[in-house]
């Protein structure tokens, strides 16, 4: 079943359901889900292409609200936008673990917490190679499920190695390309400003 979900609408829709603090920042954006199309492409995602795309594109979104630019919410304070990141973490997580996706579950928990690293060794450099490379091998990993190259992949950026990128670049282009989403992988560093090219000469 292919995924249908085509932006950010039904993320944006869910924030808005309910009374909570953020409803009065919501905002709507076109901008194609392209990390959670390429989770939604892989085959551990066939059976619920639709809400791997929205658990997925959640946590992305809480990422943005600690370290970026969101894209649903604007104008909330420092630390309102912390809480809402916060909080889109926890809506991604566990609607998965509703989901009985265990495997996933970790990865995506492992994705919060060495992003969290990457961030905090980064300083005032912006980490965006090794934090992009962390995003496409982690929802690759959602798609298509880990290897032993991924894990050893995410060791090395827990120890600092500077070739960590490189090598879960490398691990997700072999993956995604074995399990028939490269891509999708292509588009989706594109969306985050990781050239494809440098996904693609991995092939």
């Amino acid at each position: 079943m292919a995924p249908t979900v085509t932006s950010l609408g039904a993320l944006a829709s869910l924030l808005r359901d309910g009374e909570n603090v953020i409803l009065p920042y919501v905002r709507d954006s076109d901008e194609e889900p392209a990390l959670g199309l390429l989770a939604a492409a892989g085959p551990r995602a066939a059976e619920a292409p639709d809400e791997y795309t929205l658990l997925i594109e959640a946590i992305r979104e809480g990422y943005l609200l600690h370290y970026e630019t969101p894209r649903l919410l604007e104008e909330a304070d420092p630390d309102l936008r912390l809480l809402a990141g916060d909080y889109l973490y926890a809506l991604g997580l566990e609607r998965l673990a509703m989901r009985g996706d265990l495997e996933a579950v970790r990865e995506l928990a492992d994705l919060i917490s060495l992003s969290a690293q990457v961030h905090a060794e980064a300083g005032a450099r912006a980490p965006h190679r090794l934090a992009g490379a962390l995003w496409l091998a982690a929802v690759v990993s959602v798609a298509a499920g880990s290897t032993p190259e991924h894990e050893h992949a995410k060791e090395a950026l827990r120890r600092g190695d500077p070739d960590a990128a490189e090598r879960l670049i490398e691990s997700a282009t072999k993956t995604a390309r074995q399990a028939g989403v490269g891509d999708a992988l292509g588009r989706a560093a594109d969306s985050i400003g990781f050239a494809s090219e440098d996904v693609l000469r991995h092939g």
